[in-house]
C-alpha cells in the first residue's frame, strides 16, 4: 500500500514539472542543488572547525592526567627539596599536574617573581624595599648560571632554583623560563608569574603592583605580527602542518602570566618540540614561542601588552642601557605615566609596572628616590 502511494506521488510530481515552463524547471532544479551544496559546505566548515579544537585540547593534555588523583584542584604534587637535581622532564610532569587556579589554604593568592640572571642581583636593595613587609603576597624564584653559588643577600636568600648553562637566543633560554615557572606552579597559591631581568626595577609600590596584576582577567604578554624580516622573515615552513605563518608572532621575553596561561605553557610538549626543532637564531625561540603559543590556544586569556617597559628607540639587537646620569623623577615618571592602554575595559595611563636595562650604577640614585617611587 505504501509503495503504491509512494508511485502514485512521483507520478503526479512527474506531471505538474512537465506542465511547468522549462525556465521554471531549470530554476527549482538550481535552487535544489544550491540548497544542498550550502548546507554540505556548512557541514564540512564546522567539521573542520571542530577537529582543530580538538587536536589543540588533545595537544595540551598529558595522557596520564586524567587519572591521576593529584590533578584534584585541592591537591598539588609535593615540591621538590631545595636544590634536589631532578629532570626537566619530571620537574615539568609534576607542574603540569599542578592545579590551574591558584589554592589558597588561609593564605593570600601570591605573585611569583621569576629572576633569570647570570649571576648575581646587583640592584637586589631596591628590590628589597619594594617587597619589605610583604612577605605573605609573594614568592621569588632565581634562575643564575649553574657556576654561581653565592647565595644572594636578603629576601634573595636561598630562593635558587637548580639551574643550567643558558645561552643567549637558543633554546636553552626557553628551557631557564619553563624551570622558573615549572617551579613556582608547583606553589599551589601562587596566581601570577612575572619574568624579570637583573637589570630591572619595580615603578611603583608593592601594593599598586599586587593590586593591578590580581585584579586583571588577562595575562600581560606581547604578542604581534611583525612583518618584517624580523619577524615573519623568522618563520620556518618546516613547522607545519603544527604552526603556520598565520599563526606566528614575535613579542617580548618579560611576560607576566596568570597561573592558568602558565599551566598551558608548562603542559605543552608538541610546539615546543616543533619550535625547539625549527627556531634557531637568526630565529630567537624566547620572542617567539610563547606569543605564538598563546595566540594559537588561548588568544582570549591575553592582553596583548607587556607590563615591562624597554626602550628600543636607538635601534639595534638588544634595548637602551640606562646609567647613573639617566636617573631623574621626570624620566621615570614618563615611563610610569606617559602611555595610555586598556585595563580591565578602562583607559589608563598605568601601562608599564617595571622596567628595564638599568645599569648598577643606577642603584644609588634610585635607592634616594625610592620614598617618591614607592610612597614610603
Amino acid at each position: 500500500m505504501k509503495k503504491q502511494r509512494f508511485t502514485a506521488f512521483v507520478k503526479e510530481l512527474n506531471v505538474r514539472m512537465k506542465k511547468e515552463p522549462i525556465t521554471l524547471r531549470y530554476i527549482h532544479i538550481l535552487g535544489t542543488v544550491v540548497f544542498f551544496t550550502s548546507i554540505s559546505s556548512l557541514v564540512i566548515l564546522l567539521a573542520l572547525y571542530l577537529n582543530q579544537r580538538l587536536q589543540t585540547s588533545l595537544f595540551l593534555q598529558n595522557d596520564h592526567l586524567s587519572s591521576n588523583p593529584l590533578t584534584s584542584p585541592s591537591l598539588s604534587p609535593p615540591p621538590p627539596p631545595h636544590g634536589s637535581d631532578i629532570s626537566d622532564e619530571e620537574l615539568m610532569r609534576r607542574a603540569a599536574m599542578a592545579p590551574r587556579e591558584a589554592v589558597m589554604n588561609e593564605t593570600h593568592p601570591k605573585v611569583a617573581f621569576m629572576f633569570l640572571t647570570r649571576w648575581n642581583l646587583p640592584l637586589s636593595p631596591l628590590w628589597e624595599i619594594f617587597f619589605s613587609g610583604h612577605e605573605d603576597f609573594y614568592s621569588i624564584y632565581v634562575h643564575t648560571s649553574p657556576e654561581f653559588t653565592e647565595e644572594p643577600p636578603s629576601v634573595f636568600y636561598k630562593k635558587r632554583i637548580p639551574s643550567k648553562t643558558v645561552e643567549w637566543g637558543r633554546s636553552s633560554m626557553m628551557d631557564a623560563e619553563r624551570r622558573l615557572l615549572s617551579h613556582a606552579l608547583l606553589k599551589p597559591s601562587n596566581a601570577r608569574f612575572v619574568l624579570l631581568s637583573e637589570t630591572c626595577i619595580p615603578l611603583f609600590n608593592f601594593t599598586t603592583v599586587y593590586t593591578y596584576l590580581m585584579g586583571s582577567t588577562r595575562s600581560f604578554l606581547g604578542s604581534f605580527d611583525d612583518p618584517r624580516p624580523m619577524g615573519r622573515g623568522r618563520y620556518n615552513p618546516k613547522m607545519l602542518p603544527h604552526v603556520s605563518l598565520s599563526d606566528w608572532r614575535k613579542g617580548n621575553q618579560w611576560f607576566e602570566l596568570s597561573r592558568t596561561v602558565a599551566a598551558e605553557i608548562i603542559s605543552d610538549d608538541r610546539y615546543y618540540n616543533v619550535f625547539k626543532d625549527h627556531c634557531r637564531p637568526p630565529c630567537y625561540i624566547d620572542e617567539h614561542y610563547i606569543p605564538t603559543l598563546v595566540n594559537k590556544i588561548c588568544p582570549e586569556m591575553n592582553s596583548n601588552r607587556t607590563v615591562t617597559w624597554v626602550d628600543w628607540s636607538r635601534g639595534g639587537s638588544h634595548p637602551a642601557r640606562f646609567v647613573r646620569k639617566d636617573i631623574r623623577v621626570g624620566f621615570l615618571d614618563r615611563i610610569r605615566f606617559g602611555s595610555n592602554c586598556s585595563y580591565e575595559g578602562e583607559v589608563t595611563n598605568v601601562c608599564f609596572l617595571f622596567a628595564r636595562k638599568f645599569h648598577v650604577s643606577t642603584l644609588e640614585p634610585l635607592v634616594k628616590i625610592a620614598p617618591y617611587l614607592y610612597g614610603i
